[in-house]
């Protein structure tokens, strides 16, 4: 599988470093769909803090990506949902460092969620 990062510096506005404005994947053979994943214990209670929250998404994240024996490597896309603007520089932080500063298509999104103590909920597309 090839992926390409693809943020064209012509006719459109500039990507950041932290996200590219779409990703290309060639020769892929699955693909993964995770639902929108909390900051959630096993035993489905929140973590108390939003970096408490951020560790245990991208924890779960994980565990979801090796049931289909894949890694973060295999994200190609991602969705935040933030509670709360001011969210955004925390999350950000969290997936770049979840993804080791490797750059793919991301958007972030303020909304409520379903529990007022679930303060961000990631989804995200990965291929194989």
């Amino acid at each position: 599988m090839q992926l390409q990062s693809r943020s064209p510096s012509d006719g459109v506005y500039p990507a950041t470093g932290d996200y590219a404005h779409a990703m290309e994947v060639r020769g892929a053979e699955r693909l993964l769909f995770v639902a929108g994943t909390m900051g959630l214990r096993p035993d489905g209670t929140p973590g108390a803090t939003l970096a408490e929250q951020l560790d245990l998404i991208w924890s779960n994240i994980g565990t979801i990506l090796a049931s289909a024996d894949m890694t973060v490597d295999n994200i190609v896309r991602l969705t935040s949902y933030l509670t709360d603007v001011s969210y955004a520089e925390a999350n950000a932080a969290a997936r770049v460092s979840a993804l080791g500063g490797r750059v793919i298509p991301t958007t972030a999104i303020v909304v409520q969620t379903l529990a007022s103590d679930w303060l961000v909920e990631i989804e995200v597309t990965a291929a194989a």
